[in-house]
């Protein structure tokens, strides 16, 4: 399964400026964080400071969902099941992809001891929702 089983009536979605991240924390309850992502062909990305809380659940459980909201529509919605893989971006090459498309330069969010990963989204499941349509 990749982004390219998103239905043509939810890709706009990925257009959006913003998504809620859901990570299982340690206690095994979820933790949800807004972010900034790009898309790519077949996954959806993140980049992510290497210090903060939701990096240390992937780490110990690679299960995420991806929620992004039609903040239009709100009975509207896509969300992405999948599988996280994290890789090193200690160059920032990523994190300035993600900051050129939202005017930022994510190193002014960083700590003196932080570092960026790249998290990738593999899905596994895709639920594209319309509570008015009736899906």
């Amino acid at each position: 399964m990749d982004i390219d089983d998103i239905p043509e009536s939810h890709r706009d979605l990925l257009q959006a400026d913003v998504a809620t991240l859901a990570t299982v924390g340690p206690d095994g309850r979820p933790q949800l964080s807004a972010v900034w992502f790009l898309v790519g062909s077949d996954s959806v990305a993140l980049s992510l400071n290497s210090t903060r809380q939701k990096v240390s659940n992937l780490r110990a459980n690679p299960a995420v969902n991806l929620f992004i909201l039609d903040r239009e529509r709100p009975s509207r919605y896509l969300e992405i099941r999948g599988d996280a893989e994290l890789a090193e971006d200690s160059d920032y090459s990523f994190a300035q992809q993600v900051g050129a498309k939202y005017g930022a330069d994510l190193r002014e969010y960083d700590g003196p001891d932080a570092t960026r990963l790249v998290v990738t989204i593999r899905p596994t499941r895709i639920n594209a929702v319309d509570m008015e349509a009736g899906n």
